[in-house]
């Protein structure tokens, strides 16, 4: 028995396709109609032909070109998955360049200024503003940047963190002292941005993120302290310790007034206020040294780092202690040692 003829807009509803779109694929020889009427030129079609004129959209909805959708439909099942493989191929290697090109576009398109990594900028916060204080001009993280580098560093006078980040655009010099809390809110979204770009505006900086959507963060009046000069002044450390950094915050976990380190040829040592001495697996490069620190000045400084472990650089128990990071040389930190209540006592 022959197939039932349906006209073709019977087809056209039931493939998907308009009926331009059906004639066109008959005058290009792809699906021509199973009847014409010569008196009237209507065409009609065999409903077996609905199954070849869904696959010719599908195809085309893959942007497979007119010649190759013949081939795919007269070839037999394994080499028209072949073909349609190569197919898909090609097309993921389009949406890959696309998507190169999209983002030099995009990176055209940012206003101009200092470009930085959204996670690393996001990193570089959370390390750096618990050094910041709680007044004036030490509430709040410098920002400076030239064509090399973009440096944050905060300070509360106790203890001081200061981190250089590598541009992926250089922008052009300026120095501002951004409020730390408003800095620490946009860390949630900073992690969200691939790139984000910096400049400064009225009162503020304004960070842009690739889709244009932007945050500002206040700025704060006054003279940020000469930090770099704290740092040229260390002298080279007499005592290097490498020591766990989960040990070490263990230590100084649950306060206490005051926490004194022993450092010597034998390992580490640390004494809470009170509490018996602790012995902390420890390498030890240097003469014996014995310095004390608030805990919380302590516990801030090695919890910003990175890491399973972090060096301390002594000069000696009056001098600032350089905290470091394996995992993070751009990361530097000063903790400040406070008087030592056992200093009469043997250590």
């Amino acid at each position: 028995m022959s197939d039932e003829l349906i006209t073709i807009g019977v087809l056209a509803r039931a493939s998907g396709l308009t009926p331009s779109a059906l004639r066109f694929y008959a005058d290009c020889g792809l699906l021509p109609p199973a009847s014409v009427d010569t008196a009237t030129g209507y065409r009609y079609y065999s409903a077996s032909q609905r199954e070849r004129a869904i696959a010719i959209r599908r195809l085309r909805e893959l942007d497979v070109p007119l010649p190759d959708v013949t081939r795919i439909l007269d070839a037999d099942p394994a080499r028209a998955a072949q073909l349609l493989d190569r197919h898909v191929d090609a097309l993921r290697e389009r949406a890959d360049r696309a998507a190169e090109l999209a983002e030099v576009v995009k990176r055209s398109l940012l206003p101009p200024g200092l470009v930085l990594a959204g996670p690393v900028l996001a990193a570089a916060v959370e390390q750096v503003t618990p050094a910041a204080g709680a007044e004036g001009v030490l509430a709040g993280v410098l920002l400076e940047a030239d064509a090399g580098a973009a440096v944050l560093t905060a300070t509360d006078r106790y203890r001081l963190s200061t981190r250089a980040l590598t541009p992926v655009q250089a922008g052009g010099e300026f120095a501002a002292v951004l409020d730390a809390a408003a800095l620490a809110r946009t860390v949630p979204w900073l992690r969200e941005q691939d790139r984000v770009t910096l400049a400064p505006a009225a009162g503020a900086l304004s960070l842009t993120a690739m889709s244009g959507e932007s945050r500002d963060c206040g700025v704060v009046d006054g003279d940020f302290p000469d930090y770099r000069a704290v740092l040229d002044a260390l002298t080279p450390a007499s005592t290097r310790v490498l020591v766990g950094r989960e040990a070490l915050l263990d230590v100084v976990r649950h306060g206490g007034e005051t926490v004194v380190l022993t450092a010597d040829a034998t390992g580490l040592r640390a004494r809470l206020t009170g509490e018996p001495s602790r012995r902390i697996a420890a390498t030890v490069d240097g003469r014996r040294v014995r310095v004390a620190f608030q805990p919380h000045i302590l516990r801030a400084a090695v919890g910003t780092s990175i890491g399973p472990d972090v060096m301390l650089d002594i000069t000696g128990p009056d001098q600032p202690v350089v905290v470091r990071s394996a995992t993070d040389g751009d990361l530097t930190t000063l903790a400040m040692p406070t008087l030592d209540p056992t200093r009469t006592v043997a250590g």
